[in-house]
């Protein structure tokens, strides 16, 4: 084959974020409803909290794989108390944000060949890390809604199948599964002899009354269930690459080889910090995303003005609206239209799994409202203008 990247990295499709961001730096002026970040930082705690990292020689070496004691001191308490999951038979390991988490379950779980079920529309980096294991992923439809159905899952499952990955709030489609869906999806696993790898990076963002719900807290299920989380949404630590994950014991030791391979330790300077943002609580994330509701109110509203146009989803976490356009235009194709001719971006379907139809993920978490409303009127007067 000669000098060329390997057969297995060719099939792993490029991220899409990197993409957009180039055609939003060759077009100046152009509002970002694309990449899922919050637009607030750490609370100040954690800003206070390196002051300890710089006073501490040994700070400067390599810590613990697994992470700090301190920080997996204050994840046990947060899980026990606001997720209902205790770790007496299982482990937290501190990671470089959820992604890595997932990467690291891949790795403790998978064989070449094996498959994971992921419901469409996906989260694009979980497609790619299976890929890139040579591991394949099974795509199962969910509904109009994009809720989970739970019959199709059952059918894709073979000898194969080693996973089913659920992600609640989701990325891409704003959806929140329901507890009894979850609790279904966990039996499934239980019987079949499946992973249940719980992906709950968004938890601290839900709207109207919706509550968020851990399945690694359902008794029976620390042996079959991967909880995955981040700090990098709830507390603004997107570049500090914090994230975290709950094991069972029999995976414990494999997750570490892989952590220890890739990584040795998550940053520990971040892991400090977020000694500080754990200390602060989730309360802190609770005020922060009432103006992230706020805005959410706003987006919801102003596209009620697409009916005929579009379809948008109920989006009742995270901060994302999936919206199903009515026109035979491939998706990546009405991006590159809607950043050079009305300078506002947003997401393509296509890079969620979603090749048949035109689909856009639409993020209001980074942007503050005067930002996101004339993100909104360019949205809607350019998808009048491309499809009139």
């Amino acid at each position: 084959m000669g000098m060329a990247q390997s057969l297995r990295m060719r099939a792993v499709q490029s991220p899409i974020i990197p993409i957009v961001g180039d055609l939003i730096l060759a077009n100046p002026g152009t509002i970002s409803l694309g990449q899922g970040v919050v637009y607030y930082g750490p609370p100040e705690a954690a800003m206070l909290k390196l002051q300890d990292f710089f006073t501490g020689a040994d700070n400067h070496k390599y810590g613990a794989v697994q992470g700090h004691p301190r920080l997996i001191e204050l994840i046990r308490r947060k899980l026990q108390l606001e997720n209902g999951i205790s770790c007496d038979r299982s482990h937290v390991v501190v990671t470089a944000g959820g992604n890595m988490a997932f990467l690291n379950a891949l790795f403790a779980i998978l064989d070449p060949g094996d498959e994971v079920i992921l419901p469409l529309p996906y989260y694009f980096n979980q497609e790619m890390a299976i890929r890139m294991l040579n591991g394949t992923p099974v795509f199962v439809p969910t509904d109009d809604c994009y809720q989970l159905q739970l019959d199709r899952i059952s059918a894709a499952i073979t000898e194969k199948t080693r996973a089913i990955v659920t992600i609640s709030p989701n990325n891409p489609t704003g959806a929140v599964y329901p507890e009894n869906v979850l609790r279904d999806v966990n039996r499934i696993c239980q019987a079949h002899g499946l992973y249940h790898v719980s992906d709950e990076a968004y938890e601290n963002f839900t709207y109207d009354g919706v509550r968020h719900f851990s399945p690694g807290s359902i008794a029976g299920a620390s042996g079959h269930t991967i909880s995955l989380f981040s700090l990098s949404k709830a507390f603004g630590f997107a570049s500090w690459r914090i994230g975290y994950m709950v094991v069972p014991e029999h995976l414990y030791v494999a997750v570490l080889k892989a952590q220890d391979t890739n990584l040795i330790c998550a940053p520990l300077i971040s892991q400090y910090a977020a000694i500080g943002a754990l200390a602060t609580g989730s309360q802190y994330c609770r005020e922060k995303s009432r103006s992230i509701a706020e805005v959410r109110d706003i987006v919801v509203h102003e596209l009620q003005a697409l009916k005929g146009i579009c379809t948008a989803s109920p989006a009742d976490g995270a901060f994302y609206v999936f919206l199903k356009v009515h026109a035979d235009m491939e998706s990546m194709t009405l991006v590159e239209r809607l950043i050079k001719e009305h300078r506002v971006a947003v997401i393509p379907g296509m890079a969620f799994g979603l090749q048949e139809g035109c689909c856009l993920r639409v993020s209001y978490g980074a942007l503050e409202r005067e930002s996101v409303v004339e993100g909104l009127r360019r949205l809607t007067s350019g998808l009048r203008a491309i499809l009139k």
